[in-house]
């Protein structure tokens, strides 16, 4: 953990921001030399934040201890480079526990996912998150999806909330995410927002136009020059680039990981091992992509590399996967 507030290290970011996949040895159970690898390539290849055990590390599938472990390893990889944010979820005791662990663990902030299960009215949401951020020294991050919906009012309340400085968005409603942004800037306050979708360079461009530039990308994790060429050409305003990534890369990508129920981490993990990190399978319920998916998603790595920008030798664009090529510790 740093001294500096973390809304103020997310401001304005140089890179991607980092969902490290939870690394699994053959028999299944949690293997931190190798998530240390992943994650230490990943901050080496440019990430600006880590955002360690959320929904691609497979948060509802670690223990407590497991979720202490893999945050904490974070930590000591990031060494400060980088804040580390940990997930939070299922119902508000829990969330409240999964706090003090990551606080334990020296997180920077926690990333609170929605509630478990159970579909809260607004005043249930508010209550929800107000709670967890009392409980804890950490900032929060308020992560809109599925079951958890706010409205422009119910985000006003949570941005006056202490402790709560941002909203990530899931649900990928423009129209909600402008009338949110606009009650909360009318209310005189100015949280971050993050575009939270699962392959988030896909409305990159349309999210822009609201004036929300951070994501959390799912491809830094195997490809991350593909992802920082992107994110470059977003930040700079260079469309045309920005377009033929889309068109040649991450289209056909969000098309191939529509193809399977929770390929949204257990494809991301292949692109992983793909790289030469062997980050293991993900854990049941969620089951391994089709044989056929992979060879596929390793044939459109290297044609998103193709469109890349030619670069200096070492440069991005000749840099390799997070998985790398670098053997497990």
């Amino acid at each position: 953990m740093t001294s500096a507030p973390l809304a103020a290290r997310l401001t304005r970011v140089s890179g991607p921001l980092f969902f490290p996949v939870t690394a699994y040895a053959p028999d299944g159970s949690l293997d931190l030399g190798v998530f240390r690898a992943h994650v230490r390539q990943g901050i080496e290849a440019g990430a600006a934040a880590v955002f360690s055990c959320c929904g691609t590390g497979e948060f509802h599938a670690l223990t407590p201890q497991e979720f202490r472990a893999c945050v904490a390893a974070a930590v000591e990889e990031s060494a400060g480079r980088v804040p580390v944010v940990a997930g939070a979820g299922y119902g508000t005791a829990l969330a409240v526990q999964y706090a003090r662990l990551a606080e334990e663990g020296g997180a920077d902030g926690l990333l609170a996912m929605p509630p478990y299960l159970v579909v809260a009215d607004q005043a249930g949401l508010l209550a929800h998150y107000s709670e967890l951020a009392a409980s804890t020294r950490l900032d929060v991050i308020v992560y809109q999806r599925d079951n958890a919906v706010l409205t422009p009012e119910t985000a006003v309340a949570l941005a006056r909330v202490d402790g709560v400085i941002g909203f990530k968005d899931g649900l990928g409603d423009l129209d909600l995410m402008q009338r949110i942004v606009s009650a909360v800037r009318s209310a005189g306050l100015d949280p971050l927002y993050f575009n939270g979708l699962p392959t988030a360079e896909l409305t990159g461009l349309a999210y822009r136009g609201i004036g929300i530039t951070l994501y959390s990308s799912a491809v830094f994790c195997f490809a991350p020059d593909i992802a920082l060429a992107f994110h470059h050409a977003l930040a700079s305003g260079d469309d045309e680039l920005a377009n033929r990534l889309l068109d040649g890369f991450f289209v056909p990508l969000v098309e191939l990981r529509n193809q399977g129920r929770g390929y949204a981490v257990s494809l991301v993990k292949a692109g992983v091992r793909l790289g030469g990190l062997d980050v293991g399978e993900v854990r049941p319920p969620l089951s391994e992509p089709d044989a056929d998916h992979i060879e596929q998603l390793a044939v459109l790595i290297e044609r998103g590399r193709a469109l890349l920008p030619a670069a200096e030798p070492g440069g991005p664009a000749e840099s390799g996967g997070a998985g790398g090529s670098g053997a497990a510790e």
